[in-house]
C-alpha cells in the first residue's frame, strides 16, 4: 500500500520549476526515492543515481564529465551527502548552464542527513538551491488512507511501518530500522562515537521522552563526559531523528527555563526503542503521555512549515506552554497537549499566555469533539488542531 503524499509532490514539483538544483532532505526510509522515482516516471529522460552503489558512484569519476553529458535532463542524486565534494562541481555545471538558458529543473538531491548539515555542505550553490523536508507520513495523510490516529501514533509514520499488515510486522520493521542506523549510519556520520553506547542513549531519550536536557544526569547513566552528550544530540539531530526543541528567550522580566527539551521525532521510533509493540501496551505505559505529547507537537510544528520558529516556554514560577509558535518574531499560537479526552488548561498555561500575550490559545487532547472552553481556549483533536494552526499562520504566497 503506498500512501499518497500529495503536498510534498506539489511543493517538490513547484520548487523545481523555480530553481536548478533542489535538495529534498529526509530521515531514511522516509519515502524520498519513492517520490523520486514516481517524479522521474513523469519527467522523460530523468537520469537517477543512487550514491550508495558503487557502480554509480563510479560514474560520478569524473563528475563534471559526466553530469555535464546529461543537459536537459533532470538528474536525480540518490543519499547525496555520501559526496560532499559533488557539491563544488554542480555550482560550475548550473552556472554554464544558465548561460545557456536553463533556469530550472536540473538536479535533484536527496539527502538522508539534517537540513543544517546538507546547508553546510552544499554553501557553494547558495541562490541556485532550494530545501525542502520531507517528514514521515502526517495525520492528514494517513486519515486521507483510513489509517486511525492512534494507529499512526503507534506505529509512527515511517511508511513501511504505517502501512505493515500487523502491529508485530510493523514493530519488527522499527526494530530493523533501529538497528540498521546503528551500523550503517553512526559509522558513516561519527566513525569515533560507539553505535552500542548511541542505541543506550537513544533509548534513554525515548524514555524520558520531552523532558529537560540533563546533560550531567545522562552522561552519569552512560558513563561518559557531560560535552559527549552534546555531541550524541547533535548526531541524531543531524540525522533527523531526534528535535532539540529551544525554550522560548524574549526579554521578559522573568526567570525562564534556559534548557531545551529532546523528543524523540517519531513516535514509532519511541515505542520500538521501548518495546511497544500494541495500542494496549502503550496506554498501560508510563510513557504514554509524553509519547502523546511528543506526537501531537511533531505534528503541528511540521504542519506550521518551515518559515517559523517552534519553542515551548516554562518560568521558574511554574507558567509553562508546551508549544509557542512564533512568526515574523512575535509568538503566535500557544499549544497545550492533554491525553484526557476532556482537556482543561491547568493555570500555568493561562498566566504563561498572559506572559506572552498570545491569543490563539489551543488545548489538543485525545477525545473526538471541537469546543470552546474558558479562557479564550479551543479544545481541539489533532486533525482540527492542524487545520487551525495552518489558518492562524496563513501566509500571504500559500496556495
Amino acid at each position: 500500500m503506498i500512501i499518497p503524499r500529495p503536498s510534498i509532490e506539489t511543493a517538490l514539483e513547484r520548487a523545481l520549476a523555480r530553481a536548478p538544483v533542489v535538495a529534498l532532505i529526509g530521515a531514511r526510509q522516509v519515502g524520498k526515492t519513492t517520490l523520486a522515482r514516481k517524479l522521474a516516471d513523469r519527467v522523460q529522460g530523468t537520469i537517477y543515481l543512487d550514491l550508495e552503489r558503487v557502480g554509480d558512484r563510479r560514474k560520478l569519476e569524473d563528475a563534471e564529465a559526466f553530469l555535464q553529458a546529461q543537459a536537459g535532463h533532470l538528474t536525480v542524486l540518490d543519499e547525496v551527502q555520501r559526496l560532499p565534494a559533488l557539491f563544488a562541481e554542480l555550482r560550475g555545471i548550473v552556472d554554464d548552464r544558465r548561460v545557456g538558458g536553463e533556469r530550472s529543473m536540473q538536479f535533484l538531491l536527496l539527502g538522508s542527513a539534517s537540513l543544517d548539515l546538507i546547508q553546510q555542505v552544499s554553501e557553494t550553490l547558495a541562490g541556485r538551491i532550494i530545501y525542502l523536508e520531507m517528514p514521515p507520513i502526517s495525520a492528514e495523510e494517513a486519515e486521507a488512507a483510513s489509517i486511525s490516529i492512534d494507529e499512526l501514533w503507534l506505529r509512527g509514520g515511517f511508511p513501511d511501518s504505517l502501512t505493515a499488515v500487523t502491529d508485530e510486522d510493523s514493530y519488527l520493521w522499527r526494530q530493523a530500522f533501529v538497528r540498521s542506523y546503528l551500523e550503517r549510519d553512526v559509522p558513516m556520520f561519527a566513525p569515533r562515537m560507539p553505535a552500542a553506547t548511541i542505541g543506550r542513549f537513544w533509548t534513554m531519550l525515548a524514555n524520558g521522552q520531552g523532558n529537560t536536557l540533563n546533560s550531567a544526569r545522562l552522561a552519569q547513566g552512560l558513563g561518559v563526559s557531560a560535552p559527549m552528550i552534546g555531541r550524541y544530540i547533535d548526531l541524531l539531530v543531524d540525522l533527523m531523528l531526534v528535535r532539540r526543541l529551544q525554550p522560548w528567550s524574549g526579554n521578559l522580566a522573568k526567570r525562564l527555563v534556559k534548557s531545551p527539551k529532546i523528543y524523540v521525532r517519531d513516535s514509532g521510533l519511541v515505542h520500538a526503542l521501548l518495546e511497544i509493540g500494541t495500542l494496549h501496551q502503550l496506554l498501560g505505559h508510563p510513557v504514554v503521555g509524553p509519547s502523546w505529547e511528543g506526537f501531537v507537537l511533531e505534528t503541528l510544528i511540521v504542519a506550521a512549515g518551515p518559515d517559523v520558529a517552534p519553542f515551548y516556554y516554562r518560568t521558574a514560577d511554574g507558567a509553562e506552554i508546551d508549544l509557542v509558535i512564533e512568526q515574523a518574531g512575535k509568538p503566535k499560537v500557544a499549544i497545550e497537549v492533554k491525553r484526557a479526552s476532556a482537556p482543561q488548561a491547568e493555570r500555568g498555561f493561562f498566566v504563561a499566555c498572559d506572559d506572552l500575550g498570545i491569543e490563539n490559545r489551543i488545548v489538543v487532547g485525545a477525545g473526538a469533539e471541537d469546543y470552546p472552553a474558558k479562557g479564550g481556549v479551543k479544545v481541539r483533536t489533532l486533525l482540527s488542531a492542524v487545520s487551525e494552526v495552518r489558518e492562524i499562520l496563513r501566509s500571504p504566497f500559500a496556495a
